[in-house]
C-alpha cells in the first residue's frame, strides 16, 4: 500500500460517510521509521506525522523542519511529566494528555513557554488496567478540570482494545466528545480507520501501511 492509496481510502470513506471531503486529517505514524522513508513521505507532499517517544523525535523532526515548512507533527505516544516541556516545545499537538499532574505541568509550562500545542484527551474506553487514558467515567470531570486551566482542548483520543469491536468504542469516544462540546476525535487506525471515519474521526493514525513495517521495536 501507499500513501495515495491511504488518501484514497480516506476520500472514500468520508464520501460513504456524508462528509466533506479534507475533513480527516491523516497522521503518518513515523515512530522508529528510518529519515529516508520519512523524508520520501514528506517530499511526496504530505505534511502531519506522528510520533511515540519525544527523545525520538527530538533527534528526526528539527532538521526535517527547517527542511520542510508546514509541518504539523502530533505526540501519540505515552508522556511522561518530565518530558512536557521538550514535548511542548516540538510537538504542534499532544493527543495523551490523561491525568491532573500532566494537565497541571501544561498549564505551567504554557504561561512559561507563552504558548502550547492542541491537546487531545486520551480515554481509556476499554477500561484497561495496562493502558494509559482517563476512564469514560471521569472523562467529563477532567475534561472540565482541562478546560479550566485554560489548556485548548481540541478534543478526545483512544486506542480501543485489540479483542473488542473498535465501533463501539469509537461511538462512546464521538458520545462523550459531543456532550462536553468538543470537535476532535483522534480515533482510528490502518485496520479500522473507515469505521472511525464513519462514526466522526478527525484525525486517524496509519503507520506501516505508508511507510513500511517498522524497522525495530
Amino acid at each position: 500500500m501507499s500513501l495515495d492509496d491511504i488518501i484514497t481510502r480516506i476520500a472514500n470513506a468520508e464520501e460513504n460517510a456524508g462528509r466533506p471531503q479534507g475533513s480527516v486529517s491523516l497522521i503518518a505514524v513515523s515512530k522508529v521509521q528510518p529519515n529516508t522513508r520519512v523524508q520520501a513521505v514528506l517530499e511526496q507532499g504530505h505534511r502531519c506525522f506522528g510520533e511515540n517517544r519525544v527523545q525520538e523525535a527530538e533527534g528526526k523532526w528539527p532538521d526535517f523542519k527547517q527542511q520542510f515548512d508546514g509541518v504539523d507533527l502530533h505526540l501519540i505516544g505515552p508522556l511522561q511529566t518530565n518530558k512536557a516541556r521538550p514535548a511542548m516545545e516540538l510537538f504542534d499537538a499532544i493527543h495523551t494528555l490523561d491525568r491532573p499532574k500532566l494537565a497541571n505541568t501544561f498549564a505551567r509550562l504554557a504561561q512559561e513557554l507563552g504558548r502550547c500545542p492542541d491537546m487531545f484527551i486520551q480515554v481509556n474506553t476499554g477500561e484497561e488496567d495496562q493502558k494509559a487514558g482517563v476512564f469514560p467515567i471521569d472523562a467529563d470531570d477532567f475534561i472540565k478540570e482541562c478546560q479550566a486551566l485554560d489548556l485548548p482542548v481540541r478534543g478526545l483520543m483512544c486506542i480501543p482494545p485489540v479483542d473488542e469491536e473498535a465501533a463501539l468504542h469509537f461511538a462512546l469516544l464521538a458520545k462523550i466528545a459531543a456532550r462536553n462540546g468538543l470537535a476532535g476525535l483522534s480515533m482510528g487506525m490502518s485496520s479500522d480507520f473507515e469505521k472511525a471515519i464513519a462514526l466522526g474521526a478527525t484525525h486517524i493514525r496509519v503507520g506501516s501501511a505508508i511507510f513500511g513495517e517498522r524497522v525495530s521495536s
